[in-house]
Parts: C-alpha cells; sequence; structure tokens
C-alpha cells in the first residue's frame, strides 16, 4: 500500500492542478501565464511560482477562491477539494520543527523525499546526506562552518535533520523508498573528518547496500564511460504525482523539476552511469578496500 500523502506531498499536488488549470486557459493562442493569473489578485506572480512548485500554500483561502474565480473555475466540488487540499497542506508535519535553521531554498524541497516511491541519485562530490553517518554528517558542517558563517545550533539542527530524511526514507514503513545511489570514487576518497570517521562511514554504506530496497554502486575514476559533472536526483513520487528532478545550486540550495523533458534527460544520464558503475554486489568488497587505505 502506497504512503499516505504528507503535507509536502499535498503542496505538491495543489501546485500541480492549479498550474494545469492555469495552462488550459488560453489567452491569445497561448496558456495564461503567472504574471497574468496575478494580475487584479492579493497573489504576487513570485508567490504564485511558489505555490505551483510546491514550495508553499495559500495563508488564506480567499485568495485561493479568488485565484479559481478569476480562472472560471465555478464547479463547488472542484474548489471545496482544492480548499481541502490546501488546509490540508497548512498542517504541520516532521519537517516543521527544523525549518527555522533552513535555508529558503531548502523548505520546498526538504519533505519530498519522504514522499517518494523511488529516489536515484548521483553524487560526485561526498557521500550523499541518504546514506551518511551523523559523525560524517558533523564533519562535514564543521568543515564549511567558515565559509558559511553557520552557527552550532543551526549545525546540529542539521544534523539531526539529515539523520531524520535518512530514517523516514530508508527505513519507512509498510513501505520503505526504493533507492538506487551511484557514488563516484572520488567522493568517497575525500576525507571528512578522522579516519574513524571514514572507516565508519564505509561501514554503513556496506550495511546499506545489503537492504533489499537499496542499491549502491561506485564510479571508479578509471571508469571511461558517461559520467555527470554535478549530482542529480530523480524522484518518482506517488499519489499521481509527477516524477521530479533535483540539483544542488551555488547558493546552497536545490533547483527542482517535473518536466517531463528535464526527467527524461536525467533519467538518461543515471541510465548511462549504470553501466559505467561498478555492479552492486562489488560495493561491500570496494567499502573494505577503502578502510583498509584511510
Amino acid at each position: 500500500m502506497a504512503a499516505k500523502l504528507g503535507a509536502t506531498g499535498r503542496r505538491l499536488e495543489l501546485g500541480l492542478r492549479l498550474r494545469s488549470i492555469r495552462e488550459s486557459i488560453i489567452v491569445n493562442g497561448r496558456p495564461m501565464t503567472r504574471t497574468m493569473a496575478a494580475q487584479g489578485t492579493k497573489v504576487s506572480e513570485a508567490a504564485l511560482q511558489r505555490i505551483e512548485t510546491g514550495a508553499i500554500n495559500f495563508r488564506n483561502a480567499g485568495d485561493l477562491r479568488r485565484l479559481l474565480a478569476k480562472y472560471g473555475v465555478d464547479d463547488e466540488e472542484v474548489i471545496e477539494s482544492l480548499v481541502e487540499l490546501n488546509r490540508d497542506a497548512t498542517n504541520q508535519d516532521w519537517v516543521t520543527r527544523y525549518r527555522g535553521n533552513l535555508l529558503p531554498a531548502m523548505k520546498g524541497f526538504v519533505g519530498i523525499e519522504a514522499e517518494a516511491q523511488e529516489i536515484r541519485i548521483y553524487q560526485p562530490a561526498v557521500v550523499h546526506g541518504l546514506l551518511q553517518t551523523e559523525a560524517y554528517a558533523q564533519a562535514i558542517f564543521d568543515l564549511e562552518r567558515p565559509v558559511e558563517e553557520t552557527t552550532s545550533e543551526f549545525i546540529a539542527n542539521n544534523v539531526a535533520l539529515r539523520m531524520e530524511r535518512k530514517e523516514r526514507v530508508i527505513a519507512r514503513r509498510p513501505e520503505p523508498v526504493r533507492l538506487w545511489v551511484i557514488l563516484a570514487e572520488s567522493a568517497l576518497r575525500y576525507v571528512v573528518g578522522c579516519p574513524a570517521t571514514m572507516r565508519s562511514q564505509y561501514e554503513e554504506i556496506t550495511r546499506l547496500s545489503k537492504l533489499d530496497h537499496v542499491t549502491i554502486q561506485v564510479l571508479p575514476m578509471h571508469s571511461r564511460g558517461y559520467r555527470s559533472r554535478s549530482d542529480l536526483v530523480v524522484i518518482e513520487l506517488h499519489g499521481g504525482l509527477p516524477p521530479m528532478v533535483q540539483v544542488d545550486n551555488a547558493w546552497g540550495g536545490v533547483s527542482t523539476s517535473d518536466k517531463p523533458k528535464e526527467v527524461a534527460r536525467f533519467n538518461r544520464k543515471f541510465n548511462q552511469m549504470i553501466s559505467s558503475a561498478l555492479p552492486s554486489e562489488e560495493t561491500p568488497d570496494f567499502m573494505q578496500r577503502l578502510a583498509r587505505e584511510v
């Protein structure tokens, strides 16, 4: 049985339905733009963009009703279903207690992983957050502290968040998220913290790789096959929501898209790297070798 949509999933569904309605309205031969939609309402174009991408929902149901009226929606069942969806999206979820220490660009994304059926990840720089141990995560944030000028409170909250994200994805019940991760060898050889931290991290990757719903491959440095120059994530959602892709950006946030063309392109990238990477059965031995060398 598919997991029930949480507040993040409901925001995504609300945004998808509103965008679909807007784009079905043809103005001068083209779908209505957000600029046109926002004119004469209390919702700014920027806010509408964030609503349609699932980052936020309407604070005031009246604003939603007025937008629907502008769209020409007069079916009461449709209106009430969207108002109810907006109300459910307002409910607090597990992410709420961490929001004060999140970058704005992360606030709309951080709960999406736990809504997924399957997540495919490529990480060329460091061990991905969903595989990290607490000590490794702490060491990463400590390394970044002088650059990002973060506080001890910020680091503590984000380490705790990372561990909870990992738990909610990998140990979700009754149906865990299917996770497929490709790690560049360079990411695994990048020493974070002390040797003991790295050995513990290698052990954790070995443990996770043996779970039935987790596949971990290593993309070796000597491989001549295709490799993406940047990280990528493809998230297959449940509840009829479209798949999404995500990449980190230079400002410490994330960029997401559900455009079919982008999803297809990211899937092609990932599938090419599956062929370039070592078989997942070799991951435990590779981790043991790294642990001896660190």
